[in-house]
């Protein structure tokens, strides 16, 4: 765990971060004494447009009453 003044870790912070980025602990200490830990957030997985193309098959009778259900239909 890296634990570092304020004023350093302004001058120092991309090495920092990138530091964090990696797995890193990093706690900054405020000049009143108060702790601040950074961590790195996980990143979620964004929906790609399309990427389900050719795993979805809608059979050619979809649209066709169901068996049984007659009595149902308008």
């Amino acid at each position: 765990m890296i634990q570092i003044p304020v004023k350093q870790a302004s001058n120092e912070l991309d090495k920092l971060l990138n530091q964090v980025a990696h797995g890193q602990e990093l706690v900054i200490i405020g000049s009143d004494g108060s702790a601040f830990k950074v961590m790195a957030l996980p990143r979620i997985p964004q929906p790609i447009f399309g990427s389900a193309r050719g795993l979805v098959h809608i059979g050619p009778d979809f649209d066709e009453p169901v068996e049984g259900f007659e009595e149902y239909m308008p």
